[in-house]
């Protein structure tokens, strides 16, 4: 009887101890409402997403005339990511575009440099992101416009991304990024590269429920005609278990994917132009 117990105290011992060696995560998500987050998948992870952006809640587009943006979609994506290593990750998705170029399928890979196996109170992780974007909107015989696409390579965006994120408590994770972006082909009163840097954060509020905040700050370095603005995020997120993560969010941005809501946001918060949008993430073991 006495070493029945034994071994039952030890296997639960065990059991405590792999727990606590388990990885800290900084963020639940691989996002942080339109920003790239620091965290992979585990290996062999499969993750189903589905996004959507409504119009403007209020401003001239808005309003009881639209029920506050719900009856306009001003962008929506459905794609894959998926866990190569515990520390890479690859995606692919469609989505629909709210900028001059539509119809983009956008693939990404990051690549966790730091922080995977941190096992520390408060983890640090490093994280490198690049994504392409091609659009794949019929060619048109008009010269002068966007999708005119004189060569195969106008219709290609590219983003490269170095994300730097820290957990310095149970309830407060945050994040800095710096990124660059390159658009092949752009209007006349529009410049073709752009660099970016931004910020995230989580706070917990409970084990299944964190406010969410995101900001970027794009720099063209030259003027152009449109007065660009800054695209500003804060949301909500939900973890039902079972691999389900619900994001609500209020964002200025009309795209979802990185090469669409930088060099193309517009909307201004203090005009009312905002919207409602989130994310469905469901995760499967293969």
């Amino acid at each position: 009887m006495r070493r029945t117990i034994t071994i039952f105290i030890l296997a639960c011992c065990s059991q405590l101890v792999m727990a606590q060696q388990q990885p800290l995560a900084i963020f639940n998500d691989r996002a942080v409402i339109n920003s790239f987050s620091t965290e992979t998948l585990n290996k062999r992870r499969l993750d189903f997403r589905i996004g959507h952006r409504f119009g403007d809640m209020f401003g001239d587009n808005g309003g009881w005339q639209t029920f506050f943006g719900l009856e306009n979609a001003a962008d929506i994506m459905i794609g894959f990511d998926y866990g190569i290593t515990d520390n890479l990750t690859v995606g692919i998705n469609r989505t629909k575009g709210a900028g001059p170029l539509k119809m983009l399928v956008n693939t990404y890979l990051k690549y966790k440099l730091a922080g995977k196996q941190d096992l520390s109170d408060k983890p640090l992780a490093v994280s490198f992101v690049a994504m392409n974007s091609i659009s794949t909107m019929p060619k048109s015989d008009e010269i002068s416009a966007i999708n005119n696409f004189p060569k195969f390579a106008h219709r290609l965006m590219y983003h490269f991304e170095m994300i730097v994120a820290k957990r310095f408590s149970d309830r407060l994770s945050l994040q800095m990024n710096v990124g660059y972006t390159h658009r092949n082909f752009v209007d006349l009163d529009d410049v073709n590269y752009l660099l970016n840097v931004g910020a995230a954060g989580r706070v917990r509020l409970s084990k299944v429920f964190a406010i969410l905040l995101d900001v970027s700050i794009p720099m063209r370095f030259r003027e152009v005609e449109f007065e660009p603005t800054v695209p500003l995020g804060i949301g909500f997120e939900f973890t039902t278990g079972g691999g389900h993560i619900f994001q609500v969010n209020f964002t200025n941005s009309s795209g979802i994917a990185t090469t669409d809501y930088l060099p193309n946001t517009i909307s201004k918060w203090s005009e009312g132009e905002f919207r409602l949008g989130f994310t469905i993430s469901r995760q499967f073991k293969l």
